[in-house]
């Protein structure tokens, strides 16, 4: 399938772009289909790639050495990953995993680079891009200091759980134990508290927000 303009124009990185110039810049831009579980980037090899996410969701993660998986973002339609290795021209911090079917639309670095020379629109849309990766990171900080655990499950429930309809990743406990730094028990124990105060109701292995204020009460946001 050939490379969309519309989600060209839909993605951060081509915000503000005319028509002329998201066609100057397809012609670098290739598609790249994955299976569940296919490895997208390694961490620690050098990374040549920079992906957007047209359909599916990758989840970003580290391994310890001892084997436990700490998952930084699940990266849904629109967003892209591999962005601070390719840009460094370092190797990548992290790896990168389809969680299901994914379609993906991918520029290599040396491609990257005559865009951004080309185009210094593109240059301001990364600074935004990465300044949003800082502030992501920042609140991971925040919430394994300050939130307890059954704050961290209604936070991450929120951004993650939603209504029970469109496209969304769904997370086993396991997943959802490495995205917020604990046990998949400890999960399953603030699930079934947040269930108990009526802010959400488990069916058949979905969980659906029933309380919204509720439990961003429970997740300390605004």
């Amino acid at each position: 399938m050939a490379v969309q303009v519309e989600f060209l124009k839909s993605i951060p990185y081509f915000s503000g772009l005319s028509d002329s110039e998201i066609d100057s810049v397809r012609r670098y831009i290739f598609e790249k289909k994955a299976e569940r579980g296919e490895i997208l980037s390694f961490e620690d090899e050098p990374a040549g790639v920079l992906y957007f996410v047209v359909a599916g969701a990758v989840k970003v993660f580290k391994t310890s050495a001892d084997g436990k998986e700490q998952i930084f973002s699940i990266i849904r339609p629109g967003e892209s990953f591999n962005d601070v290795a390719v840009l460094s021209g370092g190797v990548s911090l992290v790896s990168a995993e389809a969680m299901g079917a994914v379609t993906l639309n991918a520029i290599k670095k040396n491609d990257l680079e005559v865009v951004l020379r080309e185009h210094p629109q593109v240059a301001l849309n990364v600074i935004q891009v990465l300044s949003r990766r800082v502030q992501e990171l920042v609140s991971l900080v925040e919430d394994f200091s300050f939130r307890h655990v059954t704050g961290r499950v209604a936070k991450m429930l929120l951004e993650y759980a939603g209504d029970g309809v469109g496209e969304r990743p769904r997370l086993t406990q396991q997943e959802m134990a490495a995205m917020i730094g604990t046990a998949r028990e400890m999960v399953g124990r603030s699930l079934k508290s947040l269930e108990a105060e009526g802010t959400i109701r488990m069916e058949r292995n979905r969980i659906i927000i029933t309380d919204q204020k509720g439990l961003r009460e429970m997740a300390g946001v605004a």
